[in-house]
């Protein structure tokens, strides 16, 4: 078992690391620019990457008794892996979380010198609650086996219900959270500076900042149902996850205020966080038949998310701001949201045949006597579908705008 001396040490540096950043750093509310926000998780990526040799030796020499009396005791290389895997797939699972970290600011028009405040407590309170639902998963995979098949469907579910919702935002608004909130507290209007709580006509009464938190703290609730059976996929080590899962959410903050006013320019990101999640889903079912080597999941995982990287600066390169009529009719808006649709289809399918014959290869026997055959023949169907599918859109886009020009009065 692992020696409490060395949970205790991590918490007790990890609240020390809190301490000091709102305690020193952060004391006075500022806006947070971006290159101190880009500094800061340069910081935490190098803190995550120090801690990873640390883990290393931590397992390779059983200091504390770390890896020892277990039933299946990791060497320091083992460990180390399985950390740095866990880490990056958190941290890319996290990025999703940003998205709507940066919908409930936007909505609740939260000035950006009280944003970091919010966060800080809302990973105060995600620490806690990862903290809690790590031990329930690791006392579920240790009594029931098949609780793992679970966990992998519950992923797959959650990639297939993103692909569905495409880029569509949630309403802040309409949380049942927020809702519960208003009845159980009177709710001041407007924000009162960074405060959380203030005295309205004798009354206690919550700020709209109250909301927000709340509404952050809830988000996370959500993501980590996804994340926290991710990461069980890479290791069932009560300590690596805990660790991987902390020095992600350390993380989240300046990650953030980093790439917060990039959002538009990462096009294709979302759509990598679904492969990710679908390939995680089979990584679990396949575990006790066909277990996919933590070195061949790092290496997914960092391409998918170079994919999705990189294609989103391409589309982000060759796009210009379209030229939109005042006067275009639905119709043609109609037309030309479908036209944009139908990209993200062919997207979506192309890395979709990309992810299963992957892991197709990973698990078949000699796969580059049916694989390689059989993935040209399919790419060359979906090649040429593509580029009917394409073609038909564009046609109906160019037909609906002619159509509109000359319905407009002369």
């Amino acid at each position: 078992m692992l020696d409490v001396a060395v949970w205790a040490g991590f918490l007790a540096f990890v609240l020390g690391l809190l301490a000091l950043d709102l305690g020193v750093f952060h004391r006075e509310n500022r806006a947070i620019r971006t290159g101190e926000a880009l500094a800061w998780a340069g910081f935490y990526v190098s803190l995550a990457l120090a801690f990873n040799v640390l883990v290393f030796f931590l397992y390779d020499r059983n200091w504390l008794g770390v890896g020892v009396g277990v039933g299946h005791p990791l060497d320091g290389r083992t460990a180390a892996l399985q950390f740095l895997t866990g880490y990056l797939l958190e941290q890319s699972l996290s990025l999703d979380n940003v998205f709507i970290i940066a919908l409930i600011f936007s909505y609740f028009r939260v000035p950006l010198a009280y944003q970091h405040r919010v966060l800080f407590w809302g990973i105060l309170g995600a620490l806690l609650m990862r903290g809690a639902m790590i031990g329930l998963g690791t006392a579920l995979i240790t009594r029931f086996d098949w609780i793992i098949y679970v966990f992998g469907g519950i992923l797959i579910l959650t990639a297939v219900r993103m692909l569905i919702a495409g880029n569509e935002e949630p309403d802040p608004g309409k949380s049942p959270v927020i809702r519960l909130a208003r009845r159980l507290y009177p709710v001041t209007p407007e924000l009162h500076g960074e405060r959380f709580f203030v005295d309205m006509s004798g009354r206690r009464a919550a700020t709209p900042l109250l909301l927000v938190l709340l509404m952050v703290e809830s988000s996370d609730v959500l993501f980590a149902v996804d994340s926290i059976p991710a990461i069980f996929a890479v290791t069932q080590d009560p300590f690596l996850v805990f660790t991987s899962n902390v020095f992600a959410i350390l993380g989240l903050r300046n990650l953030y205020f980093a790439i917060a006013p990039l959002l538009n320019h990462f096009k294709y990101l979302k759509q990598s966080l679904v492969f990710i999640l679908a390939f995680v889903g089979v990584k679990m079912i396949l575990s006790h038949s066909q277990p996919i080597p933590t070195v061949t999941s790092l290496a997914v995982i960092i391409g998918i998310l170079a994919v999705g990287i990189l294609a989103s600066a391409f589309a982000a390169g060759r796009e210009t701001a379209p030229l939109v009529s005042p006067l275009a009719s639905d119709r043609e808006t109609l037309a030309r949201v479908t036209l944009a649709a139908g990209r993200k289809i062919i997207v979506l399918a192309v890395g979709s045949t990309l992810l299963i014959l992957g892991v197709a290869a990973l698990v078949l026997p000699r796969p580059e006597r049916i694989l390689v055959p059989l993935g040209l023949v399919i790419f060359a169907a979906e090649g040429i579908w593509a580029r009917a599918l394409l073609n038909r859109l564009r046609g109906e886009v160019s037909s609906v705008a002619d159509a509109s020009d000359l319905s407009k009065p002369k």
